[in-house]
């Protein structure tokens, strides 16, 4: 095109305006021609890419899905861990209480649950004994024995006591 308008411009100023207007007129119409072809064109990719951009998403849904599982799942068994522990440590720290108090408790002289027992399984024999010796039938039933030796418990002198009534029931 350029060869054919130089050898134009050597001939008239005419033909050199109608071969430019011409041209010009091809280089409009090709312009238009593209335009036309990328808004087809245009909507075909645009469609294309929302198909792929769903595919895409669809993806990235599924994927981070799975990270929340697998996150809460982690958090769980995390939670579940301290949990123990806390447990643990709480029974620890009871144990070391009850040790603590059952040391005090001990320091003063107060009985526990199985001097308290110990001490009505004696008077019961002692009572018995006491009632074969005096040749008495033994009239305090163990539900009846269960008070007294609740007092017998509280007052540490008390022991001394049964045994010397014991004793001077074996002298009689």
């Amino acid at each position: 095109m350029v060869k054919k308008l130089k050898a134009l411009a050597n001939s008239d100023d005419k033909q050199l305006a109608d071969a430019v207007r011409t041209s010009a007129q091809q280089i409009w119409q090709a312009g238009l021609g593209a335009f036309a072809k990328a808004q087809e064109e245009g909507g075909r990719v645009f469609a294309k890419l929302v198909k792929e951009g769903t595919e895409l998403q669809k993806r990235t849904q599924k994927l981070a899905n799975g990270k929340v599982g697998e996150v809460t799942d982690t958090v769980a068994k995390m939670a579940d861990s301290v949990s123990k522990q806390a447990a643990g440590s709480w029974d620890k720290l009871e144990k070391v209480f009850e040790d603590r108090v059952s040391r005090s408790l001990k320091t003063l002289g107060v009985p526990t649950q199985k001097d308290i027992q110990t001490l009505t399984k004696r008077v019961e024999e002692l009572s018995k004994a006491v009632a074969t010796l005096s040749g008495k039938k033994p009239a305090a039933s163990r539900a009846a024995a269960k008070p007294a030796a609740k007092k017998v418990a509280a007052k540490p002198v008390a022991k001394k006591a049964v045994k010397t009534a014991a004793r001077k029931a074996a002298a009689k």
